[in-house]
């Protein structure tokens, strides 16, 4: 398998990444293609989709071994699910699955074509392997069922920010955040109400408790982790 691409985002640690893409469509982020692949003519005819298939790595869940059972953290980290009625990133062959947003295809004279995608639930600088179009005919079944997510209630948090340290994040950068936080980037099995979490955005790092149904900001730093340079 080649790498033909990684993406670009806010995320440079695992923490705080939505569960699933498409939950957070205000997240914003960009596709560089390696040099081979900047071939203009390879993209001819994508910008009429509107949702794309990304094709990528777990590239921070590489692993010799494999378990044919993981603990969801949706299911609060204690019960055990077989490997392949998941989307744990611990697999046989760490290969993730995303369908995300096609915002824009721009064409650079120095990177190439670049694609513009909205509701990706990667980490930055992950390798991607390939892009396929969706088509909503073939690839959408709202009828199907869906296990046991189906039991679990998807609540959104009430996001308590500060307006002071809200205005130290960048404005555009704002309303996903926001939208991130409510989405509660917790683990399922992280309930403490005393405890404090400390979650990388772009450049910033974003501290915050979380009591009942309410996240509190407490603090917004400057990160430790910054963003890579264009390749």
């Amino acid at each position: 398998m080649k790498v033909i691409a990684h993406i670009q985002n806010d995320f440079p640690s695992k923490f705080g990444i939505p569960h699933q893409s498409g939950r957070i469509r205000e997240l914003k982020a960009k596709i560089v293609f390696e040099p081979e692949y900047r071939k203009p003519e390879a993209f001819r005819g994508l910008e009429e989709y509107t949702y794309i298939w990304l094709i990528w790595e777990f590239s921070q869940a590489v692993r010799d071994d494999w378990s044919p059972t993981v603990r969801p953290p949706r299911l609060g980290g204690n019960i055990r699910k077989g490997v392949f009625a998941t989307r744990s990133p611990y697999r046989p062959n760490p290969v993730g699955l995303s369908a995300v947003k096609l915002e824009k295809v721009e064409y650079t004279k120095e990177l190439g074509p670049v694609l513009y995608v909205s509701g990706a639930d990667l980490m930055n600088d992950t390798p991607i392997y390939d892009i396929k179009p969706y088509l909503p005919e073939a690839d959408s079944h709202p009828e199907g069922r869906a296990g046991f997510t189906e039991r679990i209630q998807d609540h959104k948090l009430e996001v308590d920010f500060p307006e002071g340290l809200l205005r130290r994040v960048p404005e555009e950068l704002r309303k996903a955040l926001v939208a991130v936080l409510a989405d509660d980037p917790r683990p399922g099995y992280q309930k403490d109400p005393d405890r404090e979490y400390g979650m990388a955005f772009g450049r910033q790092d974003i501290h915050f408790k979380v009591v009942g149904n309410i996240l509190t900001v407490l603090d917004v730093t400057e990160s430790i982790n910054k963003k890579p340079k264009e390749k």
